[in-house]
């Protein structure tokens, strides 16, 4: 695996996200086997799957959370930490995996996507709150930024930890199903917002069970079932037979169209 640092030293032109032969286990029991994936720059790239597939294993592992039995994790040509020390990747976890009765501010939630542009004392300067407040903006969080995070309703908190990528300056946002617990106003408001962040250069990896709301979303798609079933075009690959695959049984293509529609 390269040890190249995630800024000036990369290869030219490296994808966002390379992942060969990826193996998780848990124990005796694997999560993820033989994971091939790489994610270019730029754009939304879908991550499908039933409960159990490896979605979020796969997500750790790409963060350098979970240790890999086997294989390797490039983000930007360089470590994963490498990429986490330079600001240039951030994740948005699922809601279980945050304690809500934390007692912290939005606002302070925020700030710690900042952190690592601080010292070691971690004393905010005025580009670090500016970059606080045009990323609250941003994700219509301004007039809450004194609210405790746990008071949010579920849309709320996602654009919570958007808004601390957006802080952080990353090039690389991953979320772990953004849309779960969600009003359709915050939906909405998320995927626009992820849209705008693709247009802008950044790679947007996200999971989601809402397959309706995939065409209108990403702009590729990975069919994950402990492996990569099918990787490419969105409209390639959201079929019934490769979803069928991924699924363990056939998914009407009425629902398939109901999504087309939506984009």
């Amino acid at each position: 695996m390269s040890v190249q640092s995630a800024r000036g030293d990369r290869p030219a032109h490296a994808p966002s996200v390379e992942v060969g032969d990826l193996v998780v286990s848990y124990g005796a029991t694997p999560a993820l086997t033989g994971v091939d994936l790489t994610l270019d720059g730029g754009g939304v790239h879908g991550v499908i799957g039933m409960n159990g597939s490896g979605k979020s294993t796969l997500f750790k592992a790409i963060m350098g959370l979970v240790h890999p039995t086997s294989g390797s994790v490039e983000l930007f040509g360089g470590t994963a930490l490498a990429a986490r020390k330079a600001q240039r990747v951030s994740y948005t976890p699922q809601s279980e995996d945050v304690d809500w009765a934390f007692p912290i501010s939005v606002a302070d939630v925020v700030m710690t996507g900042r952190y690592g542009h601080m010292g070691w004392r971690r004393t905010a300067k005025p580009a670090d709150r500016a970059a606080v407040e045009a990323a609250l903006e941003r994700v219509e969080l301004g007039p809450l930024r004194t609210r405790q995070v746990g008071a949010l309703s579920g849309g709320q908190r996602k654009r919570t930890f958007i808004a601390r990528g957006l802080a952080q300056g990353a090039d690389l946002l991953i979320l772990d199903e953004p849309f779960a617990g969600v009003d359709k106003r915050s939906e909405a408001t998320i995927t626009t917002l992820l849209r705008e962040l693709a247009a802008e250069g950044r790679t947007v990896v996200v999971s989601t069970h809402d397959i309706v709301a995939v065409p209108a979303l990403c702009d590729s798609l990975v069919l994950l079932n402990r492996r990569v079933i099918a990787h490419g075009p969105t409209r390639e690959t959201l079929v019934p037979e490769l979803l069928g695959q991924a699924f363990g049984g056939f998914v009407p293509q009425s629902l398939l169209d109901t999504g087309a529609d939506a984009s």
